[in-house]
């Protein structure tokens, strides 16, 4: 009697999970029946609810000559400075509804003679269930820069350049402008310019004598002149040069780039494979490298210094680290030793950055 019961209950409550509520299916369907339907033509988007093609009387196969001629003779009639009152075509038009109307117009034409806007606004009328694509790509025309992108990347480029090269013009200024108070270049300078007859100009007389200050003025740009060309400067306060900075640098990239890829080749066939021995400019760059400096910085070294670098056989990276663990030693010890270091180490004991004193202490 039980297990009858039983089975009852089951069937009744299968029967129950089989049949939905009708009522539950009727409000689905009528949800789907308020949900707005996609429009191609969507307020604030390209000309409105009005098609372009129809606003300029193209069909929209229409060329980009016929769509300029459509928008010359409409702009002709519908602009405020040519607009006339009355005209064929025109009645019941105010100035107002004149100069809307060219507005319409106006982005009519924006919108349909540009190639990739074109396409766009071809896609919203064939897709217009994807409005919020259509948004986007309007919106993102819209908003983007007008400029071409690769004429901003010249002007930056060309203006880092020339910051560039006015930079080392006026360190080099400054190397010139310090050497020339140097009394060992200026001695050197006055002397080569007595020797070319540069200084020993015969005394002036009547309307044509200069004061001293010209003279003086004449002569400091003489010994000037002599110092900017006889004087070699490395290092970060050398002669700018045009092939140095960065619009020349790229612009001569592939160059650099064949002579280094012809110049490692030829490393390597040279001591990798003939194990030939190294000669002094192979040596110098192993050393350069071995240090981590760059080609000035090691131009700018005095040349007994390098020397001594090839006697004690530095390009040998055993022998460099040997160099470099006795170089680390000499600065310890010559910091250990300085009595600027002493000074410093003992105010930080007694005072040091953090702690305060007072005058009525």
């Amino acid at each position: 009697m039980s297990a009858s019961t039983d089975a009852q209950r089951g069937g009744s409550a299968a029967r129950r999970q089989k049949v939905k509520p009708w009522w539950l299916v009727a409000v689905v369907v009528l949800s789907v029946s308020r949900l707005p339907t996609a429009a191609a033509l969507v307020e604030g988007l390209y000309c409105g609810t009005e098609v372009c093609y129809d606003v300029l009387g193209v069909r929209r196969e229409a060329t980009k000559a016929e769509i300029a001629r459509a928008y010359r003779q409409l702009a002709r009639r519908y602009h405020p400075d040519g607009f006339r009152p009355g005209e064929p075509g025109l009645e019941g038009e105010t100035k107002e509804s004149a100069q809307r109307r060219f507005l319409v117009i106006a982005t009519a034409y924006e919108t349909l003679k540009d190639e990739d806007s074109r396409r766009d606004y071809d896609y919203m009328l064939d897709h217009p269930e994807e409005y919020y694509q259509h948004y986007y790509a309007y919106y993102r025309r819209r908003l983007a820069p007008k400029v071409d992108v690769r004429v901003v990347i010249l002007v930056t480029i060309c203006a880092i350049s020339i910051f560039q090269y006015y930079s080392w013009h006026s360190s080099y200024n400054e190397a010139i402008n310090y050497l020339v108070t140097v009394p060992k270049y200026r001695i050197q300078a006055a002397e080569i310019a007595r020797q070319q007859g540069l200084l020993n100009r015969p005394k002036e007389k009547g309307k044509n004598r200069r004061s001293k200050e010209e003279i003086r003025e004449q002569e400091e740009e003489v010994i000037r002149d002599i110092i900017k060309n006889k004087i070699d400067i490395k290092g970060g306060y050398q002669k700018p040069n045009l092939s140095d900075i960065l619009l020349c640098q790229m612009v001569l990239f592939p160059y650099h780039l064949s002579r280094y890829l012809a110049w490692y080749a030829s490393w390597l066939y040279r001591f990798t494979i003939r194990r030939e021995e190294y000669g002094d400019q192979e040596k110098f760059y192993i050393i350069r490298r071995h240090m981590k400096m760059s080609q000035s910085q090691f131009d700018s070294l005095d040349e007994n210094l390098r020397r001594s670098f090839l006697e004690k056989q530095l390009w040998i990276k055993e022998n460099y680290e040997v160099y470099r663990k006795d170089q680390e030693e000499e600065m310890k010890v010559k910091m250990a030793t300085d009595s600027r270091m002493k000074r410093y180490r003992r105010w930080m004991r007694n005072e040091g950055p953090g702690r305060l004193t007072f005058a009525d202490d």
